[in-house]
């Protein structure tokens, strides 16, 4: 592990550095959520809307809800939604096992932990982002400028996420294996203290660790996931609710207003970044490069065969690295039935103007 300790921090960097660590994890559980848990069960219980029928949904700071009341999309809203708060996403899924949760949004990982772990949770629908923020980063004035030139090197990531998965992908890309590193397991905060201390020489990380490592911490890119991970994330309900005939209709059409949100923040993502940084205490600037980065490109697409395919290399990855007590098959998580209509899984995620 490289040990190059500064012996002074400036107020500058020392303000970075508190900046970034206060970023709420909650904000990692879309893009990724891992082994670790990030805390309890959920906070909250208000509501939205009106009916006999209540979905009890599990989100995250800064997520489904806020998204959805920015867009206009809890209007009108024909059954009653009563809001839980989560950490991320393994917590949820918890809650979703346990019964107390109907749906909630998680990124492409959280569902394989949770299957490994013999949960009753089903995937319902999914939506495919670009993958440039999920990026390996060293320091601007790092050596390094391939994914081969890692090898010997430290690079923190936190167990089990997407940046996980994203990593040992990269390293393969390039000849490598997780042998050839020494990898430091770190949740974001100490991640970034190591990062910025000098002493690992990379960070693999997501959106919006990203893209305020970028505009703060001196960072670069030396890789990005695009091309190598799915950028998938889900929807994910509790087997239970889908038996329920009205709970069934009231997720139907509660995916169908995620997925107009979703286009409304495509069309407006200076007023989502706007929105987005208020719920999360990040600054605006790094909300909206996050936003045209990876989290406005995403595409509402079917959980077919191929999202399948890919989820199962993931659970496939983790297995033999050990990081989950065994293999399964994925398909049986997913329940297709909102599928109608929709694109296949592959299908591109949007672009604003230039790729970045």
């Amino acid at each position: 592990m490289t040990t190059a300790p500064s012996t002074h921090r400036s107020p500058g960097r020392r303000r970075v550095l508190l900046a970034l660590a206060a970023l709420p994890l909650l904000l990692a559980s879309t893009a990724c959520g891992g082994a670790a848990r990030a805390g309890g069960g959920g906070v909250g219980g208000h509501t939205d809307g009106k009916g006999a029928t209540t979905l009890n949904v599990g989100d995250q700071k800064g997520g489904s809800e806020a998204m959805l009341r920015a867009a206009g999309e809890l209007d009108g809203l024909p059954y009653t939604i009563r809001w839980s708060t989560f950490t991320s996403g393994p917590p949820l899924l918890e809650a979703i096992n346990a019964g107390a949760v109907d749906v909630g949004a998680v990124g492409n990982t959280p569902p394989v932990f949770a299957g490994a772990a013999h949960s009753k949770i089903k995937v319902i629908a999914g939506s495919h982002s670009r993958s440039d923020g999920e990026a390996i980063l060293v320091r601007k004035d790092s050596p390094l400028t391939s994914p081969a030139q890692l090898k010997g090197r430290s690079i923190a990531v936190a167990q089990g996420s997407s940046a996980n998965y994203q990593l040992v992908a990269s390293l393969n890309a390039a000849g490598l294996s997780p042998k050839d590193v020494t990898l430091n397991f770190l949740q974001p905060a100490d991640a970034l203290a190591a990062f910025t201390r000098g002493k690992v020489d990379a960070w693999a990380v997501w959106d919006p660790y990203t893209s305020q490592a970028l505009d703060q911490a001196d960072a670069r890119v030396l890789t990005t996931g695009q091309g190598r991970v799915n950028g998938l994330s889900f929807q994910v309900a509790a087997p239970a609710a889908l038996a329920d005939g009205a709970k069934s209709a009231a997720l139907k059409d509660y995916t169908v207003r995620l997925r107009r949100a979703q286009d409304w923040v495509f069309r407006h993502p200076a007023a989502w970044a706007e929105v987005w940084a208020k719920a999360t205490g990040m600054p605006e600037k790094v909300a909206l490069d996050a936003v045209r980065r990876t989290r406005g490109t995403a595409v509402p697409v079917a959980v077919d065969k191929d999202a399948v395919a890919s989820e199962q290399r993931i659970v496939d990855t983790f297995a033999a690295l050990k990081l989950i007590p065994r293999s399964f098959d994925f398909g049986e998580l997913v329940d297709p039935r909102f599928n109608s209509g929709l694109p296949p899984s592959g299908t591109a995620p949007r672009i604003y103007g230039k790729a970045r």
